[in-house]
């Protein structure tokens, strides 16, 4: 009789658990069903079911459009922001090659979205911010106490540093980078420069042509093969910044702006070679670089753009994304982290732009 009578205790416990089971399964379906995501009209949702904004940027621009993301979706409850930083080209071409879909595209260079996208992929664009290019460091770069203006040509050249570029053909710094590197040799008035830099060290080459302008030629990525031991590239320019936080680099060419909201020290290099002036926009031009799909781009001011695909989902709120970006506090924003505004930003194709944007350009 004890054997029977613990065998019914047994199988009275198992049919509560058994019960309490089903129930527990009818919560989960219900609770699945009250969170699962309800298509908007454009099939853009959050896992919430809130509206995404997808944002393609720069990596240069990371800082300032974390800040720009967390000010939108307060002002815009239910709002996700979604941001993808890559090298500016390589942001393009998700859209233009991959078919991705973006409600906004800002890129380090302004002048890749009339090269890439328009007419087929945007109508317009805005110039809305400037920068320059540094080397940076820390305090443990090896002759970080040494290193300045005059000399920091030298410093990379000896042979126990190590320093890194991003890829031209990825990355507007990394084409940028090589003109710096070349404006140098002018500059310092010494034509060994970007052979003791780069070309001894990677599969990039340059000629000059009969007007005294150079031409840096990048082959495909697999092909620039940096020596590193001595060279570090990276598709993004701020994949490099861990990099010299651990040591692997001592120096690494950059954006201002990156600089200063990572806390490095950095060269400030002369304008004449910086890419900083409009004044010396003519000594600029004097370098070009061909990158590996063929495409030329000429040494200018550094010059940031903005625009709105074609094929964006929520152009709506792409707009009042990109007013953000342009009224006072999306500028002061990007004064706060380095990266100085132009005001009133800059249009071309103003009439194509959402009007409501029309009246803060120029």
């Amino acid at each position: 009789m004890k054997v029977k009578t613990s065998v019914f205790k047994l199988i009275a416990v198992l049919l509560i658990l058994l019960v309490f089971a089903g129930i527990g399964c009818v919560g989960d379906k219900t609770e699945n069903k009250s969170t699962n995501s309800t298509e908007n009209a454009s099939g853009n949702v959050s896992a919430g079911g809130g509206t995404v904004l997808k944002v393609f940027h720069a990596g240069s621009l990371g800082k300032p459009f974390e800040e720009l993301e967390a000010e939108f979706e307060t002002q815009h409850p239910g709002v996700d922001v979604q941001r993808e930083a890559a090298g500016s080209a390589q942001s393009i071409k998700k859209i233009t090659e991959l078919g991705k879909k973006a409600d906004v595209l800002a890129s380090a260079d302004y002048a890749l979205i009339p090269s890439m996208m328009i007419p087929e992929y945007a109508d317009w664009y805005v110039d809305f911010a400037r920068n320059q290019m540094v080397i940076a460091y820390t305090n443990e770069s090896k002759y970080s106490d040494e290193i300045n203006a005059n000399n920091w040509y030298e410093i990379l050249r000896r042979p126990d540093v190590r320093y890194g570029f991003s890829n031209p053909n990825d990355d507007p710094a990394g084409y940028r980078s090589q003109m710096v590197t070349q404006l140098a040799e002018f500059y310092y008035n010494d034509s060994r420069i970007y052979d003791d830099l780069i070309q001894n060290y990677t599969g990039m080459t340059t000629t000059t042509e009969e007007n005294r302008t150079v031409l840096v030629h990048v082959p495909p990525s697999e092909e620039i093969s940096p020596n590193t031991s001595k060279i570090m590239l990276r598709s993004m320019e701020v994949e490099l910044i861990s990099a010299l936080e651990t040591g692997e680099i001592d120096y690494f060419y950059i954006y201002r702006s990156v600089a200063e909201q990572n806390s490095f020290k950095y060269v400030e290099l002369p304008p004449e070679i910086d890419l900083s002036s409009l004044d010396y926009a003519d000594n600029y031009s004097r370098v070009k670089v061909e990158m590996a799909n063929g495409e030329v781009v000429t040494g200018s001011p550094i010059v940031y753009g903005i625009t709105i695909p074609k094929n964006a989902e929520n152009p709506e709120l792409a707009a009042e994304f990109v007013k953000l970006l342009l009224e006072e506090p999306g500028q002061q924003i990007f004064i706060k982290n380095g990266q100085p505004p132009i005001v009133p930003a800059i249009a071309e194709g103003k009439d194509k732009m959402p009007e409501e944007l029309q009246s803060l350009v120029e």
